[in-house]
């Protein structure tokens, strides 16, 4: 993040805000915010939050916006880029991984941005199929790509640490644009890819 956009980023998160309202927490279920391992938390929480949903203020359309001209006409795909992502439904974060591909129409774009995007994505609350559908819909428009595809697979806390607490489930989440949705053997090739075989 450049300085400017640092500037900016402090001021939209209002880290004192958060700390009042997480020693509030800590007060509401019966600890006392004032004991000594507790001093700091609200601070720690308040980075924390001001990091995990830092995405609220980038638009990762930008990381899309410098493409290069090749004459290339097949799937470009990257697999396992890691994310961590937080649950809008309880605060509670998502890890998993996210493979990203599509078929360049004439231009291509750094495979690191890829990354970018879904980092970005990421870092704001979310739910795994709002993020799937975010990130198929930015490569198609800002690529005009042929086609592409996205899946998702993350272990959410809000399923395996609380309520049903089923530790080593997952959800699978994809999103199809343009011949990855319309052509079955399209769809099969870019699959096979991402799961490493070949239907």
């Amino acid at each position: 993040m450049d300085a400017m956009n640092q500037i900016a980023h402090t001021k939209i998160v209002d880290q004192i805000r958060i700390e009042n309202a997480v020693r509030e927490i800590l007060a509401a279920v019966g600890e006392d915010p004032d004991r000594e391992g507790l001093l700091e938390t609200p601070a720690r929480v308040a980075r924390m939050y001001k990091e995990m949903f830092s995405g609220l203020h980038k638009d990762p359309a930008v990381h899309l916006r410098k493409v290069f001209t090749e004459n290339y006409d097949e799937v470009v795909l990257i697999k396992d880029i890691d994310f961590c992502s937080m649950c809008e439904h309880h605060l509670l974060p998502f890890t998993g991984k996210a493979h990203v591909g599509y078929l360049p129409d004439g231009k291509v774009v750094g495979l690191s941005k890829l990354a970018r995007v879904v980092e970005d994505v990421a870092r704001r609350p979310q739910v795994q199929e709002r993020m799937t559908e975010e990130i198929a819909n930015l490569i198609e428009t800002e690529l005009n790509a042929r086609g592409v595809a996205v899946v998702l697979e993350a272990s959410h806390s809000c399923m395996t640490i609380r309520g049903i607490r089923k530790p080593g489930s997952s959800c699978m989440t994809s999103a199809m644009r343009g011949v990855f949705r319309e052509n079955l053997s399209s769809r099969a090739e870019i699959l096979g890819l991402i799961v490493g075989r070949q239907s």
